[in-house]
């Protein structure tokens, strides 16, 4: 009898199309090839604090859920690290004047909804999220600091840096041992795994809403 396969290689497989999407959208592809300016990085930092605002703001009731608790670590939260980087990249009215695109407000409001009544959906983006972060969001923290001259590892690409975890590799096996132990029935499962296509799906528009905003000179 052939060994079910592990969740964890589940919600990478379901969500492999649209993760190569998400990175290859044509705004972080001009974005990270230098095509567009630092108003374009400062942009779209602006908008993962509104995305990262929902993604922790209900950690204190979540810690206490059986599903999600495991998976709620001080050591990942961003938003203070997101605060810092418009601080520096914007200054101390950083505030003044932001705004969510429509596709922020949207993908937003889905992780809240998420994180209030489903925990297990929310699951899917805790994982799309803070694991895209530790993996591919490195390319873009190097990319960033030499297109930007930003300080290495420091005010304007804090979001990118989680000294807290210790090694990120032990850390992503422990996340993924946590994804495969979750007691979930197989009509769950895929709820997840459907949820976590539409999380990428949600990022995606919010990098076609910022192309709109920031054409590439042709």
């Amino acid at each position: 009898m052939a060994e079910a396969v592990p969740f964890s290689t589940q919600i990478r497989s379901a969500t492999e199309r649209q993760h190569a999407e998400a990175e290859n959208s044509r705004f972080m592809s001009d974005m990270l090839g230098g095509a567009l300016g630092v108003d374009s990085y400062h942009r779209y930092t602006s908008q993962l604090w509104f995305i990262y605002r929902a993604l922790e703001g209900r950690w204190d009731q979540l810690v206490r859920d059986p599903l999600a608790g495991p998976f709620i670590r001080p050591e990942l939260a961003r938003t203070a690290e997101l605060e810092c980087d418009l601080s520096h990249l914007l200054g101390p009215d950083w505030r003044d004047g932001l705004e969510p695109l429509p596709a922020t407000v949207a993908y937003a409001a889905r992780i809240d909804e998420c994180a209030r009544d489903w925990p297990a959906g929310y699951i899917a983006h805790h994982y799309t999220r803070y694991l895209g972060d530790l993996s591919g969001g490195q390319v873009i923290r190097c990319t960033a600091e030499k297109l930007w001259n930003l300080p290495h590892r420091g005010d304007g690409v804090r979001f990118y840096v989680f000294d807290g975890l210790g090694n990120p590799a032990a850390f992503k096996r422990q996340y993924r041992g946590l994804l495969d132990r979750l007691p979930l029935d197989d009509l769950e499962r895929r709820r997840v795994l459907d949820e976590g296509q539409r999380a990428f799906a949600l990022n995606t528009a919010v990098f076609d809403e910022l192309a709109e905003e920031f054409p590439a000179a042709q």
